[in-house]
């Protein structure tokens, strides 16, 4: 059975037939919708905050990390919408936008 279907698809190879199109994913939004800056919510740990990474650079490995990464917890600034905020102020200053 197997045979037959390889048979089948280079058949249709040699024909110029094309594959199916994939459907496309519908991705969700982040929840910060700002590039740079990521949501975490862990349970496991409590953590909840948003994650700030930005200015990417080579280690002497030849890897990639960022040049510049901070943590803004929900907790310790008083909220979610504070923490973002803050978040956002903070990405500014070390973009200069």
């Amino acid at each position: 059975m197997a045979a037959k279907k390889k048979a089948a698809k280079k058949r249709a190879a040699k024909k110029g037939a094309r594959k199916p199109a994939r459907k496309a994913v519908k991705r969700r939004s982040s929840a910060s919708s700002v590039p740079g800056i990521s949501r975490i919510d862990q349970e496991s740990t409590r953590t909840h905050g948003f994650f700030v990474r930005v200015g990417y650079e080579r280690d002497a490995q030849g890897r990639w990390h960022p040049k510049h990464r901070s943590f803004f917890g929900d907790a310790s600034h008083g909220g979610k919408d504070k923490a973002f905020k803050a978040a956002v102020k903070w990405l500014k200053s070390k973009t200069g936008k």
